[in-house]
């Protein structure tokens, strides 16, 4: 029995998120179903990061256990004729038998948030941004992003349902990009709470429409209160970017061709 590791891209739009649910698909259910059709194995693959509906990726990592013989580096290009052109293996590897994709040190995930801000909606975008039709000023967001980074306790950006023993995190890096009417958020950490990114992305939105300073920011991290914060954003400006694992990282922003 090998371990096989895979770098997974795909566009949430369709999909009820990663993880298998009784009410839709979802990028897991058909990961197993078209690996059964591949090996003739009772397949389960075991995702890094389990995406909301709605939510897309350029590179979620995702381990599954297999006795084929198809060649580790190949099974990329095998699995990719059998999946729909929603989702994509940009990668794969063989990994120790104990390689989980969850429960490594020294672990960097990279999220981007999309937003396009304009008189009015560009229907190209709609997929993988979030429209904002109101001027938002880039500058004010940026200096209330700045009071995120580092290491804090996260409560008042996550969903209430979040169950974790802390909601202490770090963020390493958080910037924001503009380029003409496309505004992107960039974060970077070693773990993020349930909703966390989108609830960021939400409040920096409301300091960007100038409903909060970028003061703000600070007075809302502190109270450590969910209801203190701005609105979760929608999902479908978010992207999980990459996933980085210390010496054994997979660079995720090359894709093979079908």
């Amino acid at each position: 029995m090998r371990r096989i590791r895979m770098i997974v891209a795909y566009d949430g739009t369709d999909y009820c998120g990663w993880q298998i649910q009784p009410n839709g698909m979802t990028i897991e259910e058909v990961l197993n179903e078209k690996l059964k059709k591949l090996t003739g194995e009772d397949i389960h693959v075991i995702g890094a990061s389990r995406t909301d509906s709605g939510v897309h990726a350029r590179g979620n990592v995702a381990v599954f256990d297999t006795e084929s013989p198809i060649p580790p580096e190949r099974m990329a290009y095998a699995l990719n004729q059998k999946l729909p052109e929603d989702i994509v293996i940009v990668r794969s590897d063989e990994v120790p038998e104990d390689w989980h994709p969850r429960y490594q040190h020294d672990v960097r995930k990279t999220y981007e948030y999309h937003i396009y801000n304009a008189p009015v909606m560009d229907p190209l975008k709609r997929r993988y941004s979030t429209f904002v039709s109101f001027p938002l000023d880039v500058e004010q967001m940026r200096q209330g992003a700045a009071y995120l980074t580092g290491e804090h306790d996260f409560a008042s950006f996550c969903n209430v349902r979040t169950n974790v023993e802390s909601t202490v995190r770090k963020v390493e890096e958080l910037e924001i990009r503009q380029s003409g009417r496309d505004i992107t958020i960039r974060i970077t950490g070693s773990g993020f709470l349930y909703n966390m990114v989108r609830i960021i992305a939400g409040t920096l939105i409301r300091v960007g429409r100038g409903f909060y300073t970028p003061e703000k920011v600070k007075e809302i991290l502190e109270a450590r209160e969910r209801t203190e914060a701005g609105v979760t954003a929608p999902p479908e400006g978010l992207v999980l970017v990459e996933i980085r694992y210390g010496a054994q990282n997979m660079q995720s922003s090359e894709v093979h061709c079908r």
